[in-house]
């Protein structure tokens, strides 16, 4: 499991991550997420390239999200494959974190 950053327009941290979102990949990304919630106000999660998402990744998705939604930021999950959106719709994640597909709606939805 991949994990970069960008800086993005207006305030945005995008995170992509790239990989298999199950233990050991929830492992090696789960430091970095909460690193980066701790100090992001708007985040896009960026999960066009991954491939996989258990239940591990799911939580590593969640906890930075509610740290960042608990001081009072934004989250966004950006552009899942179908298999990937289906987890997210299934685990009722999409009513935490709104699913946008398209990257000008997902920016605007974090303004």
């Amino acid at each position: 499991m991949q994990l970069s950053t960008q800086d993005m327009d207006g305030g945005v941290t995008r995170v992509e991550l790239d990989g298999r979102m199950d233990i050991a990949g929830a492992a090696a990304v789960d430091m970095k997420m909460n690193l980066i919630a701790g100090s992001a106000k708007k985040l896009l999660i960026d999960l066009q390239k991954v491939t996989f998402l258990g239940s591990m990744g799911l939580r590593s998705i969640v906890i930075p999200a509610r740290a960042v939604l608990s001081k009072g930021g934004k989250v966004v999950i950006f552009a899942p494959t179908e298999m990937v959106a289906s987890v997210l719709k299934a685990s009722n994640i999409d009513s935490l974190l709104p699913i946008h597909h398209d990257l000008a709606a997902a920016m605007a939805a974090l303004q």
